[in-house]
């Protein structure tokens, strides 16, 4: 207080500051997502040591990502192309491009689960946002699905397809693929880094899952089987599903199917809404959880 020459009192002019936002607050859930997109210099780089790890002292070093693939795509279509009685020329770059889209789901799901235990060192002593290894894990998977689609170039030339303009829209699926790949790193990651008993319960139902998705198997064809028909419809209650298609038939220049596009773009929608609430409520406590 002070003290005019009238004798009257005034209060001191004192500067107004805001309370800092408490620890489950939206403002800091998405400063989060600023801080690690801002550091992409860092992850992006830790992401492609990741792969060089992986194949250090191989001659072929990273090649062998494209060379595994390659070897299941051919041994699995060949073998379902008899068991099915399907033409090689279309089905082995059906099964090669659904494996291609498979192989980035699953790494999602399952190094997901585990982004943050397997980060444990790091997020204790090192003040980094917690998005910085979902976008490190997002970033990797993606090198990877770039490594495979050396696949699909090859097999496109061997086996040519109906390619159009179409194929374009395989870069905004792609992109579909990789937002969806973020919610389910951080709610999948902070769920588990709580509850152990996770990672191994998600490993097994991906194992499961891969085997209820049209990867190796054609959707359409049991579709036009009269028989099965009504029950084969159950499938697209396979969110996966519609991950794949979206992906597939652009790369195979296959008519498109707008309907998996509605459904992957709810599912994005309501993923994120949940990852972010799980991220505001519990971004703080993951520190002492792993």
């Amino acid at each position: 207080m002070t003290v005019t020459e009238d004798g009257n009192r005034a209060e001191d002019a004192r500067p107004l500051v805001d309370a800092a936002p408490g620890p489950r607050s939206w403002q800091r859930a998405f400063a989060d997502l600023r801080q690690g997109w801002k550091q992409r210099t860092l992850w992006g780089y830790l992401g492609w040591q990741d792969i060089k790890q992986r194949y250090r002292r191989s001659v072929l070093g990273p090649l062998w990502i494209s060379i595994s693939m390659g070897v299941i795509a051919l041994a699995m279509g060949l073998l379902y192309s008899t068991l099915f009685q399907q033409d090689l020329h279309t089905f082995l770059p059906y099964v090669a491009v659904g494996l291609l889209v498979w192989r980035f789901v699953e790494g999602c799901v399952l190094e997901g689960s585990e982004v943050f235990i397997a980060n444990e060192g790091l997020i204790r002593f090192l003040p980094a946002p917690l998005s910085l290894h979902v976008y490190r894990l997002v970033w990797r998977q993606t090198l990877f699905f770039l490594h495979n689609l050396v696949i699909w170039g090859i097999l496109m030339i061997i086996f040519p397809q109906p390619l159009g303009w179409s194929l374009l829209l395989a870069i905004p699926a792609f992109v579909l693929l990789v937002l969806n790949g973020g919610w389910i790193a951080i709610l999948s990651g902070i769920v588990a880094t709580r509850f152990r008993d996770i990672p191994p319960i998600i490993a097994s139902l991906t194992q499961l899952l891969f085997f209820m998705t049209p990867i190796v198997w054609s959707y359409d064809f049991l579709r036009e089987n009269a028989a099965v028909a009504a029950r084969a419809r159950l499938i697209e209650l396979n969110p996966v599903m519609h991950f794949v298609e979206i992906v597939r038939r652009p790369l195979l220049g296959s008519p498109t199917v707008w309907h998996h596009w509605y459904i992957v773009g709810a599912i994005t929608v309501v993923g994120w809404a949940a990852a972010l609430i799980c991220l505001r409520n519990y971004r703080s406590r993951v520190a002492y959880w792993v």
